[in-house]
């Protein structure tokens, strides 16, 4: 049996420690400084590239003396040892995964070659790593990889909101714990649902996607690639773009002749959801009971119905699901079903308002700026977001409310572009509306088309569609179409 010196045992100690540590948490920063100090020669503390340099000298040397094995050592000296080649393998590949996430960006549902698994797995196999558990620790690399990428990638900011965010997304895909995610739970994250909540632009489609695509997918050495693409795992839903009579249909599909219009089979969502995949529902509040009721049972038993088929199919994939409502309209019951609530969010993550991230960090616009820039024009360019930025300060004003959030923010980066100012409209918002509804009901002044006209087109502005209204108000929805036209006419600006 081999013995790790103190040295060793120290500097690998902390390297487990990172290993296993949310890389946008503090505590993965500490880790870093402290690895960082162990090494006098560094110049720069925070100077991560060093740590790896070091870290992976400390594995050379165990390699030319020959120690380089982890069933040589006890428990304890292995469990750091595993943890660091883990590190060191990972740092080697991470432009190569980097490159390969890319591609496959753009290849789309086809799964491209990984050409370096082989020396990787024969790496890990050379340290002491049965072949099966090798496999394993390649697909969690590239799991570990894209999550980093994508979370890190597209959901800029250095506000503490954001911070958080990022934190919560980690969390979401791997655990607080890494050690439990590795041991018990790395393919059974399918039974824990999503929920995320933040007002409308504010990037939870986007926090979703990280999610979705960074789920652990096997590696098929025989293939010599990952059992399927990570774009191919993600399929997105906005619930509000189809009417009630056809969500179910987009959801579990129908068979032949379900009703009329069916005329041939047809395969929804959740049948085209791989084992590996998640399934992203946006606007899930604006469903009505009967189709919470299935999604229900979907999330509960796995199983689901086609439209017009009694015999059951199995969902093997993940779902996350969004809204704009609050929290507590959530809770009522009032939106929602409290059970499908309570079963929906195993997690609940709150995506900030761009106002806040602006008001926590005023260098959270000069930051979102560049990226929108660079998507726009194809390449960073300082010239243009300084002229942004400039024009944003003089108007609308660093203090804008920004109720598009970040959408309504990369618009606003276009219509500088195009005409060098940027006026938000100045819509008639749902506080007046209400204000105008209480006054009326004060001074029993409304009759009572006034006050259901009123009242249904204030939800309208507040939950954006008819199915929304029709649902709280229990009217049907031609009827709370109505009582909104009807709205729109008595509240009109022109009318006062």
């Amino acid at each position: 049996m081999e013995q790790l010196t103190a040295s060793e045992r120290r500097i690998f100690s902390l390297v487990h420690q990172a290993v296993y540590a949310n890389p946008f948490s503090d505590d993965r920063q500490r880790v870093d400084l402290e690895i960082a100090g162990l090494f006098p020669e560094m110049t720069d503390v925070r100077g991560f590239d060093e740590t790896i340099s070091n870290v992976r000298s400390r594995i050379d040397r165990l390699e030319n003396e020959g120690r380089a094995n982890i069933n040589r050592y006890g428990d304890a000296d292995r469990k750091v040892l595993t943890s660091s080649f883990l590190f060191d393998i990972f740092h080697r590949l991470t432009d190569r995964f980097d490159r390969l996430i890319v591609d496959q960006l753009q290849a789309g549902d086809r799964s491209l070659p990984v050409p370096f698994a082989s020396a990787a797995i024969g790496r890990l196999t050379g340290w002491g790593f049965d072949r099966e558990m090798a496999h394993r620790y390649l697909a969690m690399c590239y799991q570990l990889r894209r999550a980093f990428f994508f979370i890190e990638k597209n959901l800029k900011g250095r506000s503490d909101s954001m911070r958080r965010l990022r934190e919560s997304l980690w969390n979401n895909v791997f655990t607080h714990d890494m050690g439990l995610y590795h041991r018990y739970l790395w393919n059974r994250m399918e039974d824990f649902s999503t929920m995320l909540l933040g007002e409308t632009g504010s990037g939870k489609g986007t926090a979703a996607m990280a999610i979705g695509r960074s789920g652990y997918i096997p590696f098929d050495e025989k293939k010599g690639c990952f059992e399927e693409s990570f774009a191919h795992s993600f399929i997105a839903l906005n619930l509000s773009q189809y009417p009630e009579t056809l969500i179910e249909s987009e959801l579990f599909g129908h068979r032949k002749g379900a009703f009329t219009g069916a005329v041939e089979d047809y395969a929804g969502i959740f049948d085209r959801c791989s084992p590996f995949g998640a399934i992203f529902l946006d606007e899930i509040g604006e469903v009505g009971e009967p189709v919470q009721i299935k999604l229900l049972q979907v999330i509960q038993e796995r199983i689901f119905n086609r439209v017009g088929d009694h015999h059951p199919r199995p969902f093997r994939g993940r779902l996350i699901a969004a809204t704009n409502l609050p929290a507590e309209e959530l809770v009522n019951g009032r939106a929602m079903r409290k059970d499908f609530y309570y079963r929906l969010c195993s997690d609940l993550i709150v995506v900030p308002p761009l106002a806040r991230r602006i008001h926590e960090n005023p260098n959270e616009l000069e930051e979102l700026l560049e990226v929108v820039v660079e998507r726009i024009v194809g390449a960073p360019s300082v010239e243009l977001m300084t002229l942004v930025k400039a024009q944003i300060c003089h108007t609308p004003g660093i203090s804008y409310a920004w109720p598009g959030n970040v959408r309504e923010l990369e618009q606003c980066v276009r219509r500088i572009l195009l005409k060098r100012a940027y006026t938000p409209l100045a819509p008639r918002l749902p506080s007046g509306l209400t204000s105008e509804l209480i006054e009326g009901i004060q001074a029993q002044s409304l009759d009572a088309k006034a006050l259901l006209g009123g009242y249904c087109l204030m939800l309208h502005q507040r939950h954006k569609t008819i199915e929304a209204v029709a649902r709280i108000s229990g009217l049907d929805r031609r009827t709370a179409k109505k009582h909104i036209e009807a709205g729109k006419r008595l509240y009109s600006p022109n009318n006062h």
